[in-house]
This record gives C-alpha cells, sequence and structure tokens, in this order.
C-alpha cells in the first residue's frame, strides 16, 4: 500500500517557512519546536560570551600581574646573583693578595735561610719592623729535626714540630707552599693558621721548613664589610670544603657559623641558591664562589634570601590586592553585558531565519547551493527531500538547468546505493544541525566532477546544502605529495618516501616470512668532483650513478636518494647474505667504471657500502638505516671501496668515539683545561732558558685525563683548532700574570698542531692574544711538527711569514721523525729544532746513535740553529749531550711538567740539575 506525499506549505523559493501548529501532525509541531529551540541555543553561545569575555579578561589580568611579578623576581634574583659573585670575585681579589703576600715571606725566608752568606735572625728583624704586626702574624724557621731556630715571637715554651702534617709533608719532598688550618697555637692559644714552605741544604736535602702563623682576623677582613647585613656572609675554604674562616657583620671566626657539611667546588667559580637545610640557622642564601688562582682556597660570599626579597615581597602583596579589586569589577562588568546581550536576542528571533538563510546563500554564490525541503508522510516521517531552490551552478554541476532542477526530489535525481547514501547524510544534517565532508565522485553520478566538497546545514525546518567542485585542488595535492616524495636532481624517491615504505616492506617481510637487506651507499671523494669541476658536474655524475643503480637491481627492489652523494637500495625477499653481497660487489664495479661529466672523461669515484638485514639487524626501519650507516662508516674506514656487513661491535665502537668526541667539546664549552710547563735549560750551566706550555684536560670525574686520550680525537674532529685557540690565550695570561708577579720570566713555547698551522689563522689569534695581555714577541715560540711543514707551501710561507713579523721564536719539535729536509730548514728560516727523544735514548748505548746526535748538532751549527735534546731522563744522558756540546736539555731529569704555581718557583732556582749547582758553588769539579 502507497503511503500517500504531502508537500509542506511555503513559498518553494524561500528556504525558510513557517509551520502552523493548528491541523498539524504531531511530529509537524514538535519539528518547529526543535527550530525555535535550536535558535535560542544558538544565541545563548552569544550571550555567554559575555561571561567568556570576562574570564579572558581576567585570565590575561592576573596573566600579566604573574608575569611581572615573575619578571620582578627574576630580575631581584639575578642583581642578587651578580652581588654575590661580585662579593666573591672581590674578595678573592683581596685574599689573592693577602695569601701572595704570605707566600713573598715565606719565600724570603726561604731564600734567606737556604744563602750560605746570610745569617737570619728573625727577633732582630721584627725589631727593625721588616714584618708586621706580631698580633696579626709572625715567621719562623725550624729546622730538620722539627725545633724552633728563630721567630719573630718569642717562645713561651719550647715547642716541637717533628709530627706536625706539614713538616711531613716537607720532609717527604713537597716543595710548594702549603696552608695548615684553622688550629690551636700552643703560643698564642687561639686558633690560627700556618703556611709553610720547605727548606732544602745545598744538595738539595731536606733542612727544614719556613713557617708563617696568620691569625684568622687577618684571612677574614673583608674591605666592603658594610654591605653584609647579619645573615650575610663572606668566607674562605679549601678548594676541598673545609672551612678556614668566616666573616659577617661584626663577627668574624673560623667556627661553622652556616653550612651543615662542607660544600663541594667543581667550577673555579660560580653562583648557587642554597637551601635552607644547608644551613645550621635554617635560612636560604644565594652563595657565590671564586677558586684562587695560585692557592688551593675559594672565597665565598652568601646573601639571605629572605633579605634580598623583603622589598619584592611586599610589592607584591600590593599587586595581588589590586589584582583582586580588577578581577571583582570585571565579574560585575561581564553580568551586565550577560543580561544585556539576552534582552537583545530575545527582540532579534522573529527575523534571525530569514537572515541566516539569506546569508547561506550569498555566502555560497561561487558554489551550487541547493535549498532541501524534507517530504514526510501522514505519520511525520521524512520519506524523500525536494530541491526548493537552487543557483545556476549547483544545476550546472548535476547538467541540468535549473527549471529542471527545482522541484525535483533526490529520489528521482539518485537511486540505489547512492540514493542510500545521500539519504543517510541528509537525515544526519536534520538530527545534527550540520554535516561535512569531501567526496570523490563514484562512477556514474550526476556531478560533472571528480572530487567535490559538501556542507549541509540545517536552516529552519529545511536543509541548505552547497556543494564545491575540489578536483584542481586534489589534484595540486597529489602534484605536492609526488614531489615531496620524489628527488628534484634524480627523480628518485627521497628520504620522505623511505620514511614511509619502509614499515610497509618491513611489515610485507614479516607476514611472508620473508627477508629484507638495506644497503647504504656513499660515494667516496664525490667531494674532489664539485671542488674541481664545479657542482654541475657534481649534479651530472650523481644523476648518471642514479641510473646505474636503477639499472642494476630488480624492478621489485627500491633505489632511493637520501641527499648529497648518498644513496639508499631497499632489497625485497632476499634471504641469502651471499645474494646481498653479490648485488654490492655489482654495485661497486659498476660505479668504479669511469664517468663523463662536464664534458671531460675518465672520472672515478668509488663507493662505500654498508648492509643492514631484516629481521637479524633490526625490526623497523629507523634501526635498519642506522645500522646500515654505521656498517658504511665502517666500510670507508677500512679502506673505501668496498662493503661492510652491519655487526654489534660497529656500533659500540662509533658510540665510543661520539661519546668522546661530545665530551671534548663539552670540555672546551667549560673550560676545563689548563697549561702545565716543562722547563728547558742550558746543557752547560744549568740554567733555565725557556719551558713548554703543555695542555691537560681537568675532568670534574675522570681527574687529570693525559694528552694521548683526547689530542687525536681533537685532531680528527677539527676541535683542536678551537682547543689550541684555548692553549695560545691561556698561555699568554700566564706570561702576563708572572710579569706582574715580578718574576723572572723566560720564553713560553706553544704547540700548535698541522691542521691550526694549515687553517693560516695562526698568526692573527696569536698577535691578537699577545696585544689583548701586553705580551712581548721575545717571551713567545710556537712549536711546529714536522708535519706542518709539510703543507699546502703558499699556506705555510705566509704563515712562517706572518709569525717571523711577530718577532716571535720559531722550533722545529719532534726532529728527526717527520718529513724535513736541509732544504726546507734552510728556507723556512727556523730558530730552534727540538731533537725527537728517540734520539736521546740511544746516548751512552751505542756508537751509531752518538754519531747521529753528534751529525744533527753540525748541522745545526752550520745552519745557526739552536738544539734542544728531548726526553733527558738520567744523568750519564746529559753527561753525553754536554760532551756533544747540545744547547739545551728538556726531560724528567731536569723537571717533569708542572702547573703554573710550580714553574713559578722554579723561575726563582738558579739551577735546575744537580751538578751544575755542585760545580757552580766549587764543590764538584767541572
Amino acid at each position: 500500500m502507497a503511503v500517500p506525499l504531502r508537500v509542506l506549505p511555503g513559498n518553494r523559493c524561500a528556504p525558510t517557512m513557517k509551520i502552523p501548529d493548528i491541523g498539524l501532525p504531531k511530529a509537524a509541531r514538535q519539528a518547529a519546536t526543535v527550530r525555535r529551540t535550536g535558535f535560542l541555543r544558538k544565541n545563548a553561545r552569544a550571550i555567554f560570551l559575555w561571561p567568556a569575555a570576562g574570564l579572558l579578561l581576567a585570565c590575561l589580568l592576573w596573566g600579566s600581574v604573574l608575569t611581572v611579578l615573575e619578571r620582578d623576581r627574576a630580575k631581584v634574583r639575578e642583581d642578587a646573583f651578580r652581588q654575590a659573585e661580585s662579593l666573591a670575585r672581590a674578595y678573592a681579589v683581596q685574599l689573592e693578595r693577602t695569601v701572595g703576600y704570605i707566600d713573598q715571606i715565606s719565600l724570603r725566608l726561604k731564600h734567606d735561610w737556604e744563602d750560605p752568606y746570610v745569617i737570619l735572625n728573625l727577633e732582630r728583624q721584627q725589631e727593625r719592623g721588616l714584618y708586621p704586626d706580631i698580633g696579626q702574624m709572625n715567621a719562623s724557621i725550624i729546622d730538620r729535626s722539627g725545633e724552633l731556630v728563630t721567630s719573630t715571637l718569642k717562645p713561651l715554651q719550647r715547642q716541637s714540630f717533628r709530627n706536625h702534617p706539614s713538616f711531613l709533608e716537607h720532609m717527604a719532598g713537597e716543595p710548594g707552599l702549603l696552608i695548615a688550618g684553622p688550629e690551636n697555637s700552643g703560643r698564642l692559644q687561639v686558633p690560627v693558621f700556618r703556611f709553610t714552605r720547605r727548606l732544602e741544604d745545598i744538595d738539595g736535602s731536606f733542612a727544614g721548613v719556613a713557617l708563617v702563623t696568620v691569625l684568622p682576623a687577618y684571612l677574614g677582613s673583608f674591605y666592603d664589610e658594610a654591605v653584609l647585613s647579619t645573615d650575610d656572609f663572606v668566607s674562605v675554604r679549601y678548594s676541598n670544603g673545609p672551612l678556614l674562616v668566616t666573616t659577617s657583620r661584626n663577627r668574624t671566626g673560623t667556627e661553622q657559623m652556616f653550612y651543615r657539611e662542607d660544600p663541594a667546588f667543581r667550577t673555579l667559580a660560580g653562583v648557587a641558591y642554597e637551601k635552607a637545610d644547608s644551613f645550621h640557622d635554617g635560612r636560604a642564601r644565594i652563595v657565590a664562589w671564586k677558586r684562587l688562582e695560585r692557592y688551593p682556597l675559594v672565597a665565598m660570599a652568601g646573601l639571605s634570601e629572605k633579605r634580598v626579597f623583603a622589598a619584592y615581597n611586599a610589592s607584591a602583596r600590593r599587586t595581588f590586592a589590586l589584582a583582586t579589586v580588577g578581577s571583582v569589577l570585571l565579574f560585575l562588568f561581564a553580568s551586565v553585558g550577560m543580561v544585556l546581550s539576552a534582552r537583545l536576542a530575545w527582540r532579534r528571533q522573529k527575523e534571525h531565519e530569514v537572515r541566516e538563510t539569506y546569508r547561506l546563500a550569498v555566502d555560497a554564490a561561487k558554489e551550487g547551493f541547493y535549498m532541501l525541503v524534507p517530504l514526510r508522510d501522514a505519520t511525520g516521517t521524512v520519506v524523500d527531500y525536494q530541491v526548493a531552490d537552487c543557483n545556476e551552478r549547483a544545476a550546472t554541476l548535476v547538467g541540468m538547468g535549473r527549471a529542471n532542477l527545482v522541484g525535483a526530489t533526490m529520489g528521482n535525481l539518485y537511486s540505489g546505493s547512492h540514493a542510500q547514501a545521500i539519504f543517510e547524510k541528509l537525515r544526519e544534517a536534520m538530527e545534527t544541525g550540520y554535516y561535512e565532508d569531501e567526496l570523490r565522485v563514484p562512477s556514474p553520478s550526476l556531478l560533472k566532477a571528480e572530487w567535490v566538497h559538501r556542507k549541509v546545514v540545517r536552516s529552519g525546518a529545511g536543509l541548505a546544502m552547497t556543494i564545491r567542485d575540489i578536483s584542481d585542488i586534489k589534484a595540486h595535492e597529489q602534484a605536492l605529495t609526488n614531489m615531496a616524495n620524489a628527488d628534484a636532481l634524480t627523480a628518485l624517491p627521497n628520504r620522505h618516501w623511505l620514511s614511509s615504505y619502509l614499515p610497509l616492506a618491513i611489515e610485507q617481510a614479516h607476514a611472508s616470512h620473508g627477508g629484507l637487506a638495506l644497503l647504504f651507499i656513499d660515494l667516496d671523494d664525490f667531494k674532489n668532483i664539485n671542488d674541481t669541476l664545479g657542482h654541475g658536474a657534481g649534479d651530472e655524475l650523481l644523476k648518471a650513478a642514479a641510473e646505474r643503480l636503477r639499472s642494476l637491481v630488480r624492478g621489485s627492489d627500491r633505489v632511493v636518494r637520501l641527499g648529497g652523494d648518498e644513496f639508499t637500495i631497499v632489497l625485497d625477499g632476499v634471504r641469502s647474505a651471499e645474494t646481498v653481497a653479490r648485488v654490492a660487489r655489482s654495485i661497486i664495479a659498476a660505479l668504479g667504471e669511469p664517468f663523463t661529466v662536464a664534458r671531460t672523461s675518465g672520472q672515478r669515484v668509488q663507493a662505500s657500502i654498508g648492509i643492514s638485514m631484516y629481521p637479524q639487524d633490526g625490526r623497523d626501519g629507523d634501526t635498519l638505516l642506522k645500522h646500515a650507516d654505521i656498517a658504511m662508516y665502517a666500510a670507508k674506514a677500512a679502506g673505501k671501496g668496498r662493503y661492510q656487513f652491519y655487526h654489534a661491535h660497529l656500533s659500540d665502537r662509533l658510540v665510543l668515539r661520539i661519546n668522546r668526541e661530545q665530551a671534548l667539546r663539552q670540555a672546551i664549552e667549560r673550560d676545563e683545561f689548563i697549561l702545565h710547563y716543562q722547563p728547558r735549560v742550558d746543557t752547560a750551566t744549568g740554567r733555565l732558558c725557556s719551558m713548554e706550555a703543555l695542555v691537560r684536560w681537568q675532568h670534574p670525574e675522570r681527574g687529570m685525563v693525559p694528552p694521548v686520550e683526547f689530542i687525536d680525537v681533537a685532531e680528527d674532529t677539527g676541535l683542536i683548532l678551537e682547543l689550541g685557540g684555548i692553549v695560545i690565550e691561556k698561555a699568554c695570561a700566564q706570561i702576563a700574570r708572572w710579569k706582574a708577579e715580578g718574576l723572572p720570566v723566560v720564553p713560553v713555547s706553544i704547540n700548535v698542531s698541522a691542521l691550526q698551522f694549515n687553517d693560516g689563522h695562526v698568526t692573527d689569534i696569536l698577535a691578537d692574544a699577545m696585544r689583548r695581555h701586553e705580551v712581548d714577541p721575545e717571551l713567545v715560540g710556537v712549536e711546529l711538527t714536522e708535519s706542518c711543514m709539510a703543507g699546502e707551501h703558499d699556506t705555510v710561507a705566509g704563515e712562517m711569514e706572518g709569525l717571523r713579523r711577530l718577532g716571535v721564536k720559531l722550533l722545529v719539535d719532534d726532529f728527526g721523525t717527520g718529513y724535513s729536509s736541509l732544504s726546507q730548514l734552510q728556507r723556512l728560516n727556523v730558530d730552534i729544532l727540538k731533537v725527537d727523544r728517540a734520539f736521546t735514548v740511544t746516548l751512552g748505548k751505542d756508537a751509531e746513535g752518538t754519531a747521529l746526535f753528534k751529525a744533527i748538532v753540525s748541522m745545526a751549527d752550520a745552519l745557526d740553529i739552536c738544539i734542544v735534546a728531548e726526553g733527558v731522563e738520567t744523568a750519564e744522558q746529559l753527561q753525553a749531550l754536554q760532551s756533544l756540546e747540545c744547547d739545551e736539555v728538556q726531560g724528567h731529569f731536569v723537571s717533569r711538567p708542572v702547573p703554573a704555581a710550580e714553574m713559578a718557583a722554579l723561575m726563582l732556582k738558579r739551577f735546575l740539575f744537580p751538578s751544575a749547582m755542585a760545580q757552580h758553588r766549587g764543590i764538584l769539579p767541572a
């Protein structure tokens, strides 16, 4: 039995129709109610914009307040950090001078006591005013048995220093300045600090200790003490943490005034926030520290957090109060706005449907626009939709005229599954009020387009539908997708395509229980083509290489260009490593054949190939690609032009090298390097002539790292350029410090690697450092290896000429192990030859070694070049070098490389090995 259809009354051209309640079925009345309710719900969203806006403004207000307060707090904290750093630096400078003065007194005591022509009487010198007031400091001499010999302070009772730790350490051979304390003084009956230095007889044996005793107040005094509050402090500690003395306002002492546990200092200087539980008084502080350059002491300054933030906290409370008042006003403003908006929405309710329908029609003017009216049966159920109105574009899309389309029903236009799908979407729009999608037009269809964008909106009791042809947009998107997945130069798939393809290939291999191989190919020496023939020729070669690779694989395999000169081949369905190896060998052979590029033939490259296989070398694309890359680097390291399967140990080796390189980069950034200095002395007299600056890595966890563990890594990675600049800067700065201290500075030679020298900037870097630190050229030397002189002739000659213009000395290090020739030495005009230790160790063992060394000395005399023998470790070697009239010697027999502080002490010695000292004093025959 057919169900009669009934079209709802209204103007067919108007999208919005008024449905009277009288005489309508129950479903129709419900539809009208839904329409009005939906409109009110729509306006309700606009009404609630007011509280939303008020909330947003409140959030902005509080966000601004909190931002300003946070910025102000950060500014206060930053200022406090700067103030703490400034106090620590100032105190460090003062402390450096104070301890330096004490050190000078100890050196004077040592010099006067060891001078056989001086009779030292400290009591008399004290009476003459040669020492400070004994209320703060006194000096003493302790003999080798630990007994007091002479002192600026008359002893109240006999006291032995035999078992004192500093005395025992000097007796064991420690030559430098030692600091002990605080400890109770037997004579002064108060805590004191003791500064001691070893005394030696003329033969170098232990002769006692020079002792300077200082009261805590002498070290704790601080010229800027007035800036400290009651809870602030400055203090001096040993580098390993223990406290020497602390000063706060109106009090100085050695008691533990603040820290519960001794702090650790991992850097030379710094500033940190210390929590309240770090201190005895339970007050948090900002603490800065500065380690003294020449002594194992650290100057500290601490500022009370409560005092620092007192003014800020008061200001923050006032700001919070004002923000609260502002939030209340915003709430009132939003409430009034919401009430007014509700009244306005009620007045506009009647005309809203017409205006909304008109807006939809206008907005969709460039699209196909349809007004659909639901057709209901006697029960009010929607059974079809009629086109109440449309525009010309809508009629064109379905290949009909507008007059024929208006009045047609969806059931007449569409049939079967296509009609069912359309009805489902329209029903969804009626229920939810909105539907939108993009549709690939099925065939056959009325729509004259491949892709359309479809949007349906409920308007009153009907539907407004727009359809836009997006075929061109979809075609453009597909073209962009193709471009994103293809390499522009070779037309091969690119890395982006590979990242999408590999997971699918692996999934397929897993499902078929098959295998998959990934070949990572790198063209060896490709850079030479770009550098010699240009990048155009390089592009030609890459395209030719891509064609060769395509010709070597099956249709099911994939050739991908990753970028630059790197390619990847994915071999599907392989189970045997021998099959993959055969493909790799054919690739290496094919790419090894000459290429014709830039109209020149005979251009050759090699290929290094790394291979990873699924599933044994990885179960995902990223892992397989990474492992193939690692294997390729192993093949390249083994000599290039070969292939390498991945093995786990290759990853371990690469990770170890990367970790070392990363650690070295961090060490350069954190300035973890220090310089040690090894003296060079006159062979005949033993007098100090010069010294060599040697870099050491002071690792925060491993301690002193020997150069053999990081110099090669620095050379391979190019970090030697930065490291070399650091060495030059530190050496020049140290020379300037020694000069400022009044020490008899001798020339310092700085090692320069072949990579630095060939870089061509050594002269500029050295000149800049010498200028900034005001270092005279005669105090600087540059040590070059023989490999430096084997570099590019123009670069080497230019650097050598630049260094000669600076006035610095030029030294050839490790002479005899490299590629130097007599003509090179004469052309480059060097000043000093340092003969490698391999020649020194042969002296006294065979006649050939002595004859060879004698020939080197004769050659140097003829060229007017100074000769330095490296690696002198025994008295027999020294005697042999004296007999050969070698100019200077360097080695452990004279001195090992020592820190700058110990080198300062060596500068004050007249002789640096016993035999020369003994001959000078007439004890041994010359």
